[in-house]
């Protein structure tokens, strides 16, 4: 296939990933857990930077850049080797930087954006000849949240979270991020979550009202399924969410995903950067952000 490698380098941010309700079922026969939400991003992440190389490259730097320095295959590399395996071009010859600014293990889908943006840049990069749908199926093979983080926009998930459908109604929602400096494997909260499943996939009727206020009410009639379990594995998240829940203006508190992040809602900017001076503390990782669609790869 032909490539372009006119373009010096090429820079995309890897949006965090919000779970605004995340409903989850009993594992299925396929070891898959059916699960039910409401995904959008935020405007804060990672950094991604693509540029032509002789070799496939990693360098990984930022405030949780070490965290990730003895990673023996990052997502990244998996993701851009099954990238030149579908455009039949071996591995994509680039030097990718990630500038690692979310924390680890943190329910952001930090991981998989990372991978979602490279993929997305590097194909750009070398003119790939693949179409939206082809870059999905290449996103895939990180994880079952993969493609959302690929399309980095609004959507309901169901299945196994890969079944997408866009919501272009959702408003922006003014919000704080906070993670309190403890990690939340994904694998640990499920197998605590199978011990005493209490959940189920269900996807609620969507708000009758899109505006921003009338859909914190709706979501607050929703729930994270993961949340109880995360809890019993790592019950530092319950001050976090208690902080958050009293930061003044919050309007919802939930987990994202399976912790140990948590999030607030709030009316408005102001209110949400208000916020997150008063939740400021050593070791916290506190961010106010705006949740909808940013521009990311």
């Amino acid at each position: 296939m032909g490539r372009r490698t006119d373009v010096v380098t090429l820079h995309g941010l890897a949006p965090a990933k919000i779970n605004l309700f995340l409903h989850v079922g009993p594992v299925a026969g396929d070891g898959y857990h059916p699960l039910a939400s409401l995904v959008v991003f935020a405007d804060v992440g990672d950094a991604v930077t693509v540029a032509p190389a002789e070799r496939l490259s990693l360098e990984v730097t930022g405030l949780f850049g070490a965290a990730l320095a003895g990673e023996g295959d990052n997502l990244i590399l998996r993701g851009l080797r099954a990238l030149g395996q579908a455009a039949e071009i071996g591995t994509p010859p680039v030097a990718v930087t990630l500038d690692k600014q979310l924390p680890i293990a943190a329910g952001l889908g930090g991981g998989s954006a990372d991978a979602g943006t490279a993929i997305r840049l590097a194909a750009r990069l070398l003119a790939l000849d693949l179409d939206e749908a082809a870059l999905e199926a290449v996103a895939g093979v990180v994880g079952a949240d993969g493609p959302m983080c690929l399309r980095a926009r609004s959507a309901w998930a169901t299945g196994r979270g890969d079944d997408l459908s866009d919501e272009p109604r959702l408003p922006p929602l003014h919000a704080v991020l906070l993670n309190p400096g403890l990690p939340s494997p994904t694998g640990a909260v499920y197998r605590a979550y199978d011990d005493a499943p209490a959940g189920g996939a269900d996807r609620p009727e969507a708000p009758a009202d899109w505006s921003s206020a009338a859909v914190i009410d709706w979501l607050a009639h929703q729930r994270n399924d993961l949340e109880a379990p995360a809890l019993r594995v790592t019950p530092g998240i319950g001050e976090a969410l208690s902080a958050m829940n009293a930061a003044p203006g919050c309007r919802l508190t939930r987990m994202s995903g399976s912790g140990a992040t948590v999030f607030g809602l709030f009316d408005n900017a102001a209110a949400a950067q208000g916020a997150a001076r008063a939740l400021a503390r050593p070791g916290w990782w506190v961010r106010p952000c705006l949740l909808g669609n940013p521009v990311s790869g």
